[in-house]
């Protein structure tokens, strides 16, 4: 399974945005708000104006490393994207967030989409009563993620149950504490999201790749 195992305040330092890849921990603990620079020898400089190709490319690097996506595995749900009928960043971020890891994250099961993904990589999770262990596996409308019964006794998955009350979960997701279970309603609009992102910008970058 392909990861990115660095340091993760460096990507919303080079960034320039908090990413939220801690969970809680960017809200108490921010590095970004301590140092407020690019990472490396000359990070502290004064930046260059960017270049519509260069606004293009940290735009998409700023979504990929959100979801937590190596560049391979991006490029594919964009391909997949510009499949569907529809508006081809629309349909790029239904399906990032689509993706289980990120549902897991969504429902509240984990504080970031990194922990989510090593969740669901240790086979915690089923959808539709079928064990799936796959963090990029693309969920439908009407599938329902689960905690598998075995987990549920895990100290962590207690712990979770008693503080999903106080998660708020996406309109077009539902949660059931009671089985520690979620549904998928519909396909998120680019208006559920609130996503601080340019999609349209990742669209021009591979058109002119």
């Amino acid at each position: 399974m392909a990861r990115y195992t660095g340091p993760v305040c460096k990507l919303c330092r080079r960034e320039g945005v908090k990413l939220f890849l801690k969970g809680e921990k960017c809200l108490t603990n921010c590095t970004l708000e301590r140092r407020n620079t690019r990472p490396g020898q000359h990070g502290g400089s004064r930046q260059r104006k960017l270049s519509g190709y260069g606004a293009q490319l940290r735009e998409k690097q700023k979504i990929r490393r959100t979801y937590g996506v190596l560049e391979r595995q991006f490029r594919r749900h964009y391909n997949e994207a510009l499949r569907r009928p529809g508006r081809t960043g629309e349909n790029l971020l239904q399906i990032l967030e689509m993706r289980l890891d990120n549902l897991v994250y969504r429902l509240g099961f984990a504080d970031s989409r990194a922990q989510a993904r090593q969740l669901v990589s240790h086979g915690h999770f089923e959808v539709n009563g079928r064990k799936t262990d796959i963090p990029s596996f693309v969920a439908k409308p009407g599938d329902v993620i689960a905690v598998r019964e075995r987990s549920k006794s895990l100290e962590y998955f207690k712990t979770r149950a008693l503080q999903l009350s106080q998660k708020a979960v996406p309109g077009w997701l539902s949660l059931d504490i009671a089985n520690m279970s979620g549904r998928v309603l519909s396909l998120p609009s680019r208006t559920d999201l609130e996503l601080p992102f340019e999609e349209q910008m990742v669209v021009e970058y591979y058109q002119v790749r």
